[in-house]
């Protein structure tokens, strides 16, 4: 794996500027990725992972980042919690460890440095150096994944009876004898509406 300066960069450039988000998502990767043992999760081990997200900030860009899963490749998967958080998943032999940001690590950073008035800037500073068990809790834990989640997957392709848009992965609903999307299953919890 590249180093944690390189990883940053590239991350800055997926991502478009540096924030302190961006150096929690690499550390709290590169950490996954060094638990696991997944040396090289964009080269030679760039199928071993699947990685649960629980934000869309910046750290989620960074995590990408480094370990390669994507949301097209479906390796990348988004629970919409609101935490900093993430989950690696070794499919290689089912371990899963799950990593959150500490609360704590804001306090710290404001305690570390502070002759540093901007917060972002405080945070950036103090992410970079904080050892590994003051920036994050981890947890080994344990995650079932439907055949249908695994990258790769390939799954019958049904046509709504209402639109007429395809629909993969199973993610339809049967009523009254019609295969809906789930658009047209319910109206009411689109986040579009016709015009």
């Amino acid at each position: 794996m590249e180093s944690f300066d390189e990883l940053l960069k590239m991350a800055e450039i997926a991502h478009g500027h540096l924030c302190a988000g961006q150096i929690l998502g690499v550390r709290m990767a590169m950490l996954g990725c060094r638990r696991l043992g997944v040396e090289e999760p964009r080269g030679k081990d760039r199928k071993r992972l699947v990685t649960f997200v629980e934000i869309d900030r910046c750290a989620t860009d960074a995590i990408g980042v480094v370990t390669g899963c994507r949301l097209g490749k479906r390796a990348l998967k988004f629970r919409d919690w609101g935490k900093m958080a993430a989950t690696f998943i070794d499919l290689a032999d089912g371990r899963a460890l799950r990593i959150a940001a500490l609360e704590s690590s804001k306090a710290r950073a404001k305690e570390l440095f502070p002759e540093i008035e901007n917060k972002n800037q405080q945070q950036m500073k103090a992410y970079r150096e904080l050892p590994d068990e003051e920036l994050f809790a981890e947890q080994w834990v344990a995650v079932q994944l439907d055949a249908g989640e695994f990258p790769g997957y390939k799954g019958a392709r049904i046509a709504c009876a209402e639109c007429g848009e395809g629909i993969n992965y199973d993610r339809f609903v049967e009523r009254e004898g019609k295969t809906l999307c789930m658009a047209c299953a319910d109206p009411a919890g689109r986040y579009y509406q016709p015009l």
